[in-house]
């Protein structure tokens, strides 16, 4: 699967750059077309691959550009970490949509009925306190937390940590990537945090100040006291 990107309204590399800048990204094949656009091919057989790039040496996009970036380049998911990179997540595959669309219609029709936070789904964007840009498959929010926000920051990445979210290991995602993005919640806020592997029917729970713990073969998940009353339904994802 190919990537485009379209970089040339934030940034136009010059020769040297552009070959500096594919130099450091090298797990990747990188070619630019006569407009200036980025385009990115996974190595072979990993089109579903998350590709990182390192682009921080060439740009340093101000908040509204990697808004905007992010939506001119709306076909695949986008992070930026902590340092300034930037991962490209493409499309899914059937299974793993029907998974995460199971999490967060289960979740979405909990928090309506529940009032007192906000759920939203994979494509949200989170601004963490640490300056990363993450997208967790599911998520939700304090109601208090997200009103205190400007209509304007509602309309953006939201500039907070959430207070759960949920990951859910694809095929192509690396479990030790994955138990690093749940560290980095943690340590910018998270109350409670699930990452799930429906390949080894396992559930990893994460808390502030406490181990994490691994529960095996479960088909229900309480998600008390953060979201009293929440039970999430496992035998729709296993």
């Amino acid at each position: 699967m190919e990537i485009a990107l379209d970089v040339k309204p934030f940034v136009e590399l010059t020769e040297d750059a552009f070959f500096e800048f594919c130099q450091r990204n090298r797990d990747a094949r990188i070619e630019r077309d006569a407009r200036g656009g980025i385009r990115i091919t996974p190595p072979a057989g990993e089109a579903t691959i998350e590709t990182v790039l390192d682009v921080e040496p060439f740009v340093e996009l101000t908040e509204d550009e990697f808004f905007e970036f992010c939506q001119r380049t709306h076909d695949v998911r986008i992070e930026r970490d902590a340092e300034g990179g930037i991962r490209i997540m493409p499309p899914t595959g059937g299974a793993t949509g029907n998974r995460n669309l199971a999490i967060e219609t289960q979740l979405y029709l909990w928090a309506e009925q529940d009032g007192t936070g906000i759920a939203f789904n994979s494509s949200t964007g989170f601004r963490l306190p640490n300056q990363a840009v993450r997208s967790p498959d599911a998520s939700w929010v304090l109601r208090w937390r997200y009103d205190q926000l400007t209509e304007r920051e509602q309309e953006r990445f939201l500039p907070l940590c959430p207070d759960f979210a949920v990951e859910l290991k694809s095929p192509s995602d690396t479990l030790s990537v994955l138990k690093r993005k749940m560290d980095e919640y943690i340590e910018n806020g998270l109350q409670l945090g699930w990452l799930i592997n429906p390949k080894q029917k396992t559930v990893h729970i994460y808390r502030p100040h406490l181990p994490v713990e691994i529960r095996d073969n479960i088909n229900t998940l309480s998600a008390d006291p953060i979201l009293s009353g929440f039970i999430l339904d496992l035998t729709k994802i296993w």
